[in-house]
């Protein structure tokens, strides 16, 4: 018996690369700092797959800056998105990133590292929501929410919050319909499970988590009888064919690559972030504090190989559980880490310290000032924005601080095309990698079928 071929754009769901007019259900997921620059998402656009652009600590100037050459350039229905990262310490920031993409009519977003439904999430999905023919509701909205805990799927899969809904109608940031019909839709119209990844991670396992996801997604379709189906995609560890076939037969809609896309030439990180990144292989890289939630214990996973951030990092979050002030920490460790560390005394850090946060989040100063834990920690955090400033940047004398958030599918993803074309980074387009990859995962699973068919059962 012969297996038929199977052909790369058959992957996946077709319904999911319908919605988003998509030739291959294939994301490239939004990294921050506009590392998922603006080129990568029309590279990605212009060859039929979705790419998201990191905003992730961006201003709202830069975000805008970005979103008009994206929109010059995908005019045609292709497909284009904007990551939004839930802003835990100035939630402000976070709803006048959606206003700015209501302004610009931008329809699809990524939704990372949220633990709860936002007001700005909220009201990015009810605006436009009308009544459709045949009954059904028109939702203008897309939003993928990448999950990695069951309890923040749930959240996704149901409803507005009604608290939320009603807070928004009395503001009049929402029409009486919106809120009127924001029961009839679930908050998110793709899930992305996140298994172990680059950045901030849970150290999943997708063969754990696709089959319980899925499962979630069923359950929820039964209990509100949503009329559209909740696609269930698959993130984390995919940066060769075999991942990416396993990731479809777990029953993946789409998939989603995230570390392997910040080691090509449209990234927006330094060449010399690059040179390190395609030198890792599988092995290389540790889990360090979230800086942005760090007093949470909060890991980030990171590059390691000829780097110090990672240790040094971990030290930071150790005597920050450690002690209750600076003025605690031993004057040699002290030393230590303002000579070694910061390259500062604690004193001009927490200078910079109010001028940031004097700016950003007057609150966050209050807080410090009356509390020398909280002190500490924002002054060890400031070393987490250098550290990401200096790799972006390339600045050779402090290499060794390079914060660059990475999983191990791009070691993978290195020896798969070690000895070809793609081995340098200056050949890798993101567009073609995951052209590539898709083709190679289509002929991987091919093989496999046909193997099982001829696989001859002995009584």
């Amino acid at each position: 018996m012969t297996a038929s071929k199977i052909a790369p754009e058959l992957l996946g769901s077709e319904e999911f690369k319908k919605e988003y007019n998509l030739k291959y259900a294939y994301a490239a997921g939004g990294m921050y700092k506009g590392i998922a620059s603006k080129e990568l998402v029309v590279k990605m656009g212009k060859a039929g797959m979705l790419g998201y652009f990191g905003t992730g600590g961006l201003e709202i100037a830069q975000i805008e800056e970005s979103i008009q050459p994206i929109q010059k350039e995908l005019k045609n229905g292709e497909a284009y998105g904007m990551n939004l990262l839930c802003n835990l310490f100035c939630p402000e920031l976070e709803e006048e990133t959606i206003d700015l993409f209501l302004k610009y009519g931008i329809r699809n977003i990524e939704a990372a590292a949220y633990m709860q439904i936002t007001p700005a999430l909220v009201k990015f999905r009810l605006k436009g929501l009308s009544n459709g023919e045949n009954g059904e509701i028109s939702v203008k909205n897309k939003i993928m929410g990448k999950v990695s805990r069951p309890e923040v799927a749930q959240a996704f899969l149901s409803p507005a919050p009604g608290p939320v809904v009603e807070k928004l109608l009395k503001k009049n940031k929402i029409t009486q319909e919106e809120a009127d019909l924001s029961q009839r839709v679930p908050m998110v119209d793709a899930l992305c499970v996140e298994a172990d990844s680059g950045g901030h991670t849970d150290h999943g396992v997708a063969l754990v988590l696709m089959p319980a996801m899925i499962k979630l997604r069923d359950e929820f379709m039964k209990k509100y009888q949503y009329a559209k189906k909740v696609r269930v995609g698959a993130a984390g560890g995919i940066g060769t064919p075999e991942a990416a076939a396993a990731a479809f037969v777990l029953g993946a809609d789409f998939i989603m690559t995230g570390s392997i896309n910040q080691c090509t030439v449209e990234a927006g990180t330094s060449d010399a972030v690059k040179d390190l990144l395609q030198q890792m292989n599988i092995r290389d890289t540790e889990y360090a504090p979230a800086g942005d939630m760090f007093e949470l214990g909060a890991k980030v996973q990171v590059l390691k190989k000829g780097l110090f951030f990672p240790a040094r990092a971990n030290k930071l979050y150790d005597l920050y559980r450690q002690y209750n002030s600076l003025d605690e920490i031993d004057e040699k460790t002290k030393t230590q880490i303002q000579e070694k560390y910061f390259k500062k005394s604690f004193e001009e850090v927490w200078n910079d310290c109010l001028e940031f946060y004097g700016k950003n989040a007057p609150e966050e100063l209050e807080k410090a000032q009356n509390n020398p834990k909280y002190k500490m920690a924002l002054v060890f955090r400031w070393y987490f924005g250098l550290s990401t400033q200096l790799a972006l940047s390339g600045n050779a004398e402090r290499r060794v601080d390079y914060q660059v958030n990475c999983g191990p599918a791009l070691g993978a993803f290195n020896q798969w095309v070690k000895g070809t074309e793609l081995e340098n980074w200056r050949s890798r387009r993101v567009d073609e990698i995951a052209v590539k990859l898709m083709k190679e995962a289509a002929e991987v699973l091919s093989k496999r079928f046909q193997a099982f068919l001829e696989t001859e059962v002995k009584p």
